[in-house]
This record gives C-alpha cells, sequence and structure tokens, in this order.
C-alpha cells in the first residue's frame, strides 16, 4: 500500500516515513502543494496524510481540489490546528480524518488502518487462499496455522498479490504498490523479492503458488 505524506517538517517526515515503511507502506513525500500535486498526478494513493500549515498555502486547498475531482481518496489531516472550528472545517472539506500535533506513531498507524478498512478500501482484517493467511493488521503470515516469518516487503507484495488471487497482476502496479519515488530499484529487484516469497511459500508447505506471466506480470492461485 503507497501513502502520500504532505507534510514539511524535516524531523517529523523522517520519524514518520520509518514508521510507515515498518508497517508495511511505501511512502512518498511532498513537502508543500505543488509536489504534492505532481504525485498524484502521476501515481495512485491508498491513503493522504496532509498537514494544512505548508510553505505555500494551505492544505485545504488541495483537499477541495482533491474532492473537485471527484476523488475517494482517504485523507487523514495531521495538523497543529487544535481548534474545534478547524476540526470541523477540516471534516467539512472533505477529511475522512483529523490528528492533532503533537501525536503518537501507533494512534496515527491505527487511523491509517482503520481508513483502509471502511468500506470499498484496501484493507481487510483478513485473506486467505488454500491453507495461506495473511492478518492485514498485525501483518502476520500462517501456514496451516503455523507462522511464517517474512519481511515488510514480502508480506506487502503477499498482500498485494493476495487481494487480486486468481488475476494477474502487472509488474507496474505491484512496483506502483510496494515502491516509494525515493526507492532504489534494480533491474531484478521485483524478480528478487517474488524469489524469496515464492521460496519461503514453498518451505512453509504452501498450497498457494506464484506463477510468473512474462512480460505481463504475476498471478497468485492455490494448487490444492
Amino acid at each position: 500500500m503507497r501513502l502520500l505524506v504532505v507534510e514539511d517538517e524535516p524531523d517529523l517526515l523522517d520519524l514518520m516515513g520509518r514508521a510507515l515503511e515498518r508497517g508495511g507502506f511505501a511512502v512518498d513525500v511532498a513537502p508543500d502543494l505543488r509536489r504534492a500535486g505532481e504525485f498524484l498526478a502521476v501515481a495512485r494513493y491508498d491513503v493522504m496524510i496532509l498537514d494544512l500549515n505548508l510553505p505555500d498555502g494551505d492544505g485545504l486547498v488541495l483537499l477541495r481540489q482533491v474532492r473537485a475531482r471527484g476523488s475517494k481518496l482517504p485523507v487523514l489531516v495531521l495538523t497543529a490546528r487544535d481548534a474545534v472550528e478547524d476540526r470541523v472545517t477540516g471534516l467539512d472539506t472533505g477529511a475522512d480524518d483529523y490528528l492533532v500535533k503533537p501525536f503518537h506513531m501507533p494512534e496515527l498507524i491505527a487511523r491509517i488502518r482503520a481508513l483502509l478498512r471502511r468500506p470499498d478500501a484496501v484493507l481487510g482484517i483478513t485473506l486467505s487462499l488454500g491453507n495461506l493467511v495473511l492478518d492485514t493488521t498485525s501483518r502476520q503470515v500462517s501456514v496451516s496455522e503455523t507462522v511464517v516469518a517474512m519481511s515488510v516487503r514480502e508480506v506487502a507484495l503477499l498482500e498485494l498479490l493476495m487481494r487480486r488471487q486468481g488475476a494477474v497482476v502487472p509488474r507496474d502496479l505491484l512496483e506502483q504498490g510496494l515502491y516509494s519515488f525515493d526507492s532504489e530499484l534494480g533491474s531484478n529487484a521485483m524478480e528478487v523479492l517474488v524469489h524469496r516469497l515464492r521460496r519461503k511459500l514453498a518451505d512453509a508447505a504452501a498450497t498457494a503458488c506464484i506463477h510468473t506471466v512474462r512480460g505481463v506480470g504475476y498471478m497468485l492461485t492455490d494448487l490444492a
């Protein structure tokens, strides 16, 4: 899952970026409204975290533009504006949630996951295929009720494939969901990641299998 964080405080960005990546998210950072607009024009995001006090204007301007286009992108406003009037304005403008600084990082992540669990959103409680189960909240993978140790990115890839099980998932769609613009990708990064995940599923005797569709992408099916 890919997040857009619109925030201009470097220290806070560093803290948030590391915490969100540990939580399994690919994160793009926009320090101002201009950059945020550029990112939104070329990438698909699952949630936007939006500060309001930005160097080139009010974050509510961007929020109005997003909603005017008919976008249903979940938006969590993260700001120091703590007056009731500010919260009401933010929510009435189209924010899905409103969190005041300072905040605790576990609460931010919990709120993001709550947005992703809403109807028609991308996050469910559990995904299953054959004897393979992924708890999307705890990020725990199990095969026949035995936990399988996986890296954050392996779990993220597995989730993308499980959400579209039985269908070919294009490689570029997977890369968009797994990597931010700042990620340094080798030419075979995706192949290496798929190989590691495929091996772990096989070693755990999972009935789910990843198929490579050359020139297109990958597909997860159950062989049981």
